[in-house]
């Protein structure tokens, strides 16, 4: 136990706002909900609303699945609101799990991590790019004009590369100016995402009716996927095992707590991720409901992008500003893991589990130099690689989320006995039987992935991945404490 103190002082120290070169204190309770709310909802709502549809053969099992969602996350995002709360670090998640289950079960936790939060800043770039292709190179021809080169089936075009590489640079140097740029950006996509929420509000009020809805239940085939459902509970379940990859983003609120601003309510923050969650899955459901009775759900989900499709028979104006409005939405995740993953990095390289270099910040801005720099990297290389590229890193990504989120909930519920008297401004509804709830949904979420013949299960291709991303992450803390010994030995003599 006494190392484990000694672990929480080297990160509870080193980081004050007011000490030269610490992470600058600036973030407010909104700013925190923005940074949650923004990388759960992304643009998924515009592409896969009639994905669906199809799936659950319906909006309203649509509706009731993401509903369960975000009721079923719920527990999960109080145990964070409770530790971060009372652990309030940049990447606390590495402390939580290392000051209960160790150095090595913290890293493991801290590198999948990483790896579901930071491959989406790529991804998303890829989907602006995508859009940018697909959509406005329907009005425009001339985007298309130029092909790059075709991978995995996919044509990169220069255009939309260019205007996807021009978004993700400029994510990348709001993270490198600090945490107080960046959520300015999330404040307004915010904005922009609840503008095309009223939209389709306002267009189903209009032109549709409630009768569009029905039938509840029908087995239908889209564009892309078909209702393999036999009936509306099979079709809710159906639903609700991909909600967890579409809510995932509410933990990148705790992975910013360090840059808090001061006299932060504590209290208020711990409630900020469970709002969120509800904001979101509200967001969801509206989204369904509206996108569901513009038209006869039975012909919207014909289409292969029926939320554009829909509104541009309607007007052409309308298609515009959904589209613009969808263009933009890709950048609230990016700029939300982006922060998130680049402090998880960071908290690793404080603890040691990462080269010496990732605990460094920016004297001026605060931000993780050599983190962010990873980032970059791995961001401005998302246009190039085509939308096919990333497919199967979707579900490694929602795997890696939800079993660091499970390993978040057992670490509360272990630390409830073996530190009782660490405050706590926050905790988690219900006490310990609270906590097991979210050990309990992490846990079903997980088995729902790995499992043979589950509706989530993971593929070869995926299964690989991830033992990929385990191998080189052991080998590079095996290089990381090796380098620590040595320099240990070196100061002994």
């Amino acid at each position: 136990m006494k190392n484990k103190k000694k672990g929480e002082t080297d990160l509870m120290s080193g980081p004050s706002g007011n000490d030269a070169g610490g992470m600058k204190k600036t973030l407010s309770i909104w700013n925190f909900f923005t940074i949650g709310f923004g990388a759960i909802i992304g643009t998924g709502w515009v592409l896969l609303v009639g994905d669906w549809m199809v799936i659950g053969g319906g909006p309203i099992a649509a509706m009731i699945a993401f509903a369960i969602g975000a009721v079923f996350l719920l527990p999960i995002g109080a145990v964070f609101g409770e530790l971060t709360a009372a652990i309030p670090i940049s990447g606390g998640i590495i402390e939580y799990v290392d000051r209960t289950y160790g150095r090595n079960v913290s890293y493991i936790t801290g590198w999948f991590l990483a790896l579901g939060n930071g491959i989406l800043c790529p991804w998303e770039a890829i989907a602006i790019s995508t859009l940018v292709s697909d959509m406005f190179g329907g009005l425009f021809p001339i985007l298309r004009a130029v092909k790059l080169y075709t991978i995995m089936g996919a044509d990169v075009y220069l255009f939309p590369t260019v205007i996807a590489l021009g978004f993700a640079v400029y994510v990348v140097l709001l993270n490198f100016r600090g945490a107080s740029a960046a959520a300015k950006l999330q404040a307004f996509l915010t904005k922009a995402l609840l503008a095309g929420m009223l939209l389709a509000m306002a267009i189903s009020f209009v032109k549709g009716g409630p009768s569009n809805i029905l039938p509840s239940f029908t087995q239908v085939e889209g564009p892309s996927t078909v209702t393999s459902a036999n009936n509306m509970f099979a079709g809710i379940i159906s639903v609700l095992v991909m909600t967890p990859f579409f809510y995932a983003g509410f933990d990148t609120i705790p992975q910013q707590a360090e840059e808090a601003a001061e006299g932060l309510d504590w209290n208020r923050f711990g409630k900020v991720i469970s709002m969120a969650l509800l904001a979101a899955g509200g967001f969801y459901m509206i989204c369904i409901y509206s996108f569901g009775t513009i038209i006869p759900w039975t012909d919207f989900i014909k289409s292969t992008v029926p939320a554009l499709a829909c509104l541009k028979s309607i007007s052409m104006f309308l298609y515009v500003a959904m589209l613009v409005i969808a263009t933009l939405g890709p950048m609230g995740p990016m700029n939300s893991f982006y922060g998130a993953t680049s402090r998880i990095m960071l908290a690793m390289g404080r603890k040691g589990q990462l080269p010496d270099s990732f605990a460094v910040l920016d004297e001026k801005s605060g931000a993780p130099k050599m983190a962010n720099t990873v980032l970059a990297v791995l961001t401005i290389m998302g246009p190039f690689l085509g939308k096919n590229m990333l497919v199967s890193l979707t579900n490694v990504s929602a795997l890696a989320f939800i079993f660091s989120c499970t390993m978040v909930s057992f670490a509360c519920l272990k630390m409830r006995y073996t530190e009782p008297g660490l405050p706590r401004p926050y905790k988690v509804p219900g006490g310990k039987a609270g906590i097991c709830m979210a050990c309990l949904a992490g846990t079903i979420i997980i088995g729902l992935m790995v499992v043979p013949f589950s509706p989530a299960a993971l593929k070869p291709v995926e299964w690989a991945i991830v033992v990929a991303w385990l191998v080189i992450g052991l080998g590079l803390s095996a290089v990381t404490r090796a380098k620590g010994n040595n320099k240990a030995a070196a100061a002994a003599k």
